[in-house]
């Protein structure tokens, strides 16, 4: 089992043309996922080739559904173009899409999340500004690196790509179902407590790691909804303790203001609800390698 994305998955590429999404669809298909074409209006009709491995270009997400039954959508799409693509992949119904896309004007995602909404979110959006959702050994959306782990029974859900990274290395002798990017931008489609949920119910996963960053209050939400609904444990680690006030850290949504916001405070929020907070990814990873081996 994994959640969001499974061997089963069937993923097609918005922008498979372009730099990014022609590096980036052939690290996929390295990685084992089921790419089965990608979108460019302009580009309609034309195959690309990947190694020998010709893959049909079409013009709308709707168009690539239809031909191939995909179910998942990558879209590596320059920022201005990224809401429309977004709003062609909710419009066709598609069960997931993996925005990678960094620099989406805040309005922009505001306008795409409530169009998803809108239409009784159908299509799942996850990101934008994230490096996608693995399942190792099952499937790769994305842009995270198949080689740094192998598949096991550890969630993870990550508002950073770097540290999604280190703490998927950090525990590669134990392994994960499934690797969740969410993004750092303020706006976001799915949330951790979204994760949570799926981890909760997904029978293979045994236990979850959670990382987030200064800014918002996502991290005190999901500490809420871990003690109401989570019964798996849970370690976190949380990014920014060092971080000046009013200083924006890295993500656009990693800012905080006076006590609102700060990793101290999510920390406490975490440990009320009996998630062990890790000072660094390191021993954050070793929590979680602490309550496996139990």
């Amino acid at each position: 089992m994994a959640i969001f994305l499974t061997e089963n998955s069937k993923v097609i590429v918005q922008g498979i043309t372009g730099s990014e999404g022609t590096k980036h669809t052939r690290r996929m298909l390295a990685a084992g996922t089921n790419v089965v074409g990608g979108v460019n209006p302009r580009k309609a009709g034309q195959k690309v080739d990947f190694d020998g491995q010709q893959l049909p270009v079409f013009g709308t997400v709707a168009e690539a559904m239809a031909e191939t039954g995909a179910d998942t959508t990558v879209i590596f799409v320059p920022p201005k173009f990224a809401k429309d693509a977004i709003i062609e992949a909710v419009d066709a119904a598609i069960p997931l899409a993996v925005v990678i896309t960094e620099g989406i004007p805040v309005h922009d995602s505001t306008a795409a999340w409530a169009y998803a909404k809108s239409k009784g979110n159908a299509t799942r959006i996850v990101g934008p500004n994230c490096p996608g959702v693995a399942s190792p050994g099952k499937s790769n959306a994305g842009i995270i690196p198949d080689t740094i782990t192998g598949p096991g029974r550890i969630g993870l859900v990550s508002k950073s790509g770097t540290l999604t990274y280190q703490m998927m290395y950090e525990l590669r002798d134990i392994g994960f179902s499934t690797a969740v990017g969410i993004g750092g931008d303020p706006v976001i489609g799915t949330t951790h407590i979204d994760c949570l949920a799926a981890f909760e119910a997904d029978p293979e996963t045994d236990a979850i790691v959670m990382i987030g960053e200064i800014g918002g209050d996502a991290e005190e939400r999901a500490a809420d909804y871990i003690a109401a609904h989570v019964t798996k444990p849970v370690v976190a680690y949380v990014a920014g303790f060092t971080a000046p006030p009013g200083k924006t850290m890295g993500h656009a949504g990693a800012i905080i203001s006076g006590s609102s916001g700060t990793a101290a405070a999510k920390k406490e929020a975490l440990e009320a609800a009996g998630v062990k907070v890790g000072k660094t990814p390191t021993e954050t990873a070793n929590l979680m390698r602490e309550l496996m081996s139990k």
